[in-house]
């Protein structure tokens, strides 16, 4: 019989070494579990050997725990072969670790039906840890056909008995709409039962709920706080989402030196996510140097492991060859990879190597299936591509009207090709009716945003009066931003304000400046003006030679340049100028004619 509370432990230490076997394993329990004297699991585990070679069935449950959290299988076989004594004793609480047994394959072959036998004898039993492992069973499907509402009904007896890992489990059940009705709220009241316990899963769980606000008013410090709880245990998961925070600062300091250990702690423990965002840190220098290689080893082992985000992330390092040699072909496997996950970035990534034939046949209609994915899903990229494939009738039947829409749906979420384009539509009346302030209003927002197309565009509005009041000076200011980031249009214009001086002070030097910039992009005005300056000495020294090579380039590019010339009787309608380029015209037009003659 078990001690009573009365009698010191002293007596029935005592009474072992007269041959009461029995009082063998109650001190050994008292020992292992400080009840009543000074806790000392060697002394414990001693008396529990003692106990065992004398078959009580509490020593071999003591002997079966020791060597179950051992890390060998020889420790393994020894802990379900003293816990299948235990069973057939009839002891309940064995038979939860008889199923583990069975069900990881620890000390046994691994069998599920004969692991959910042992859930189904201990959870009659009354045993809260078997009920638990029941309810995982039907869960997951493991030994039995899978059932949402048994596994739902397992876990409310075992975390009505106040068992951690099934209030865990129940509050996924109340999350997720699995075997009840999903209730967000009473997913957080078991989450919250649960981690008050200290179980790691369920501070992460609960964690996640005040981060997304779901069941509970959204509470990034609350996040936090449990996020810190379990990662401090080890859990994986939480150490990632700890490291998110610190990185995007939410309600903490931002910190991108704690959150790379957080992720690198995560990441060394195989978890995709951590080791995703790990990349991330070496790929940006967040946290530590910047380095390149190093991502692209994370995002090849999370990538492997499937993780969506990491595949699209690895096909960009290949695409444009950061950290690894540039290789569309392998570029183009990872975009598909991700692509059918669903990722919607890698959607876009895989369309544009369809439309561009980068490691893969160019193939517009391809290119349109993905992003027409990617664009329902709302990535802005995809809607303003999609866009242009209507627009140019790219795979798809040209449809002004269609690549309006898609260009207003990205343009409104602030995408600045997407507002260039839209704002183009506008102006040029394309797939809606012409309106030049609208023009103006998508210019104005794309131009902010650094498009240089968008900003030459609005210089124009604003030299021509075109949806708002003439201002010289403002086109100057737009022409300069644009011609900055290497706009050709912009810079042969900016070039013309200063040959001009309209909207600002004449400057010949500065006109041939941007003339010459234009020029050697293949702008055929700004080679025709040029060759003008060097022949006349306007802004730059008078070269012939020069002047007769720019003009040779425009003309190559067809008469069209001298239209855009300057207005006739400047010096650049000089007599032996025009002959110059009539003369070159005239060889342009017999050279064609000699071509004709030989190829009929």
């Amino acid at each position: 019989m078990p001690p009573s509370p009365t009698q010191p432990l002293e007596h029935f230490a005592s009474t072992t070494t007269q041959g009461n076997l029995g009082a063998q394993p109650y001190v050994a329990e008292a020992m292992f579990e400080g009840d009543g004297v000074e806790q000392d699991v060697t002394k414990s585990l001693s008396w529990s050997a003692q106990a065992a070679t004398q078959g009580s069935v509490l020593a071999d449950f003591r002997k079966g725990i020791e060597h179950f959290e051992a890390k060998n299988e020889k420790a393994h076989a020894i802990a379900f072969e003293c816990f299948s004594r235990c069973v057939e004793a009839g002891y309940a609480p064995a038979f939860w670790y008889v199923g583990e047994c069975y069900l990881e394959g620890r000390g046994v072959k691994k069998d599920y039906v004969k692991a959910y036998e042992a859930f189904s004898k201990g959870a009659e039993e009354g045993d809260s840890r078997s009920q638990c492992g029941l309810g995982y069973c039907y869960y997951h499907g493991q030994g039995v056909r899978k059932d949402y509402t048994k596994a739902f009904e397992w876990f409310s007896k075992s975390a009505e008995q106040g068992n951690a890992d099934a209030q865990n489990n129940l509050g996924n059940c109340y999350r997720y709409g699995y075997g009840v009705d999903k209730d967000y709220n009473e997913a957080v009241q078991w989450y919250s039962k649960s981690a008050k316990q200290g179980y790691a899963v369920a501070q992460l769980n609960l964690g996640n709920c005040y981060y997304d606000g779901r069941g509970v008013d959204q509470d990034y410090k609350k996040a936090f706080e449990l996020y810190s709880k379990s990662a401090e245990q080890g859990n994986a998961a939480a150490q990632n989402n700890l490291g998110d925070c610190y990185c995007h600062g939410r309600d903490v300091a931002q910190d991108h030196k704690k959150a790379f250990e957080w992720f690198s702690k995560s990441a060394e423990q195989g978890n995709p996510a951590a080791q995703s965002n790990l990349a991330y840190c070496y790929y940006y220098g967040h946290g530590i140097a910047q380095d390149h290689k190093k991502a692209v080893e994370w995002l090849e082992r999370s990538a492997e492991q499937g993780d969506a985000v990491a595949q699209n992330n690895l096909g960009n390092c290949y695409s444009y060859g950061r950290g690894v040699a540039q290789d569309y072909k392998k570029a183009a496997e990872w975009y598909s990879k991700s692509a059918g996950q669903g990722n919607a970035a890698a959607q876009f990534m895989l369309g544009y190597c369809y439309s561009k034939g980068h490691g893969i046949d160019q193939d517009y209609k391809e290119a349109v299936e993905w992003y027409s994915k990617s664009a329902e899903q709302g990535n802005a990229d995809a809607q303003n591509a999609l866009g242009n494939c209507y627009k140019n009738g790219n795979g798809v039947e040209k449809d002004d009207k269609k690549a309006f829409e898609l260009y207003s749906k990205s343009a409104e979420q602030g995408d600045s090709d997407a507002q260039f384009n839209l704002g183009y539509c506008y102006y040029i009346g394309e797939g809606v009716n012409q309106d030049y302030k609208m023009a103006v209003e998508w210019f104005t927002k794309s131009a902010e945003q650094g498009n240089a197309a968008a900003q030459f565009k609005l210089g124009t509005c604003y030299e021509n009066g075109q949806g708002v009041d003439k201002d010289c000076k403002e086109a100057v200011k737009w022409y300069s931003k644009s011609a900055e980031r290497g706009d050709a249009d912009a810079q042969f214009h900016l070039a013309k304000c200063y040959d001009t001086g309209l909207g600002v002070k004449k400057d010949y030097a500065k006109a041939v400046e941007w003339y010459s910039k234009s020029a050697k992009q293949g702008n055929a005005a700004a080679q025709f003006r040029l060759g003008s300056c060097d022949y006349d000495g306007q802004g730059v020294k008078k070269d012939h030679k020069k002047a007769r090579e720019w003009l040779e380039k425009s003309g190559t590019q067809g008469c069209a340049a001298a239209a855009s010339g300057p207005t006739p009787g400047s010096s650049f309608w000089s007599p032996l100028l025009l002959f110059l380029f009539l003369l070159l015209l005239v060889h342009r037009y017999e050279w064609h004619q000699h071509l004709f003659l030989i190829y009929p």
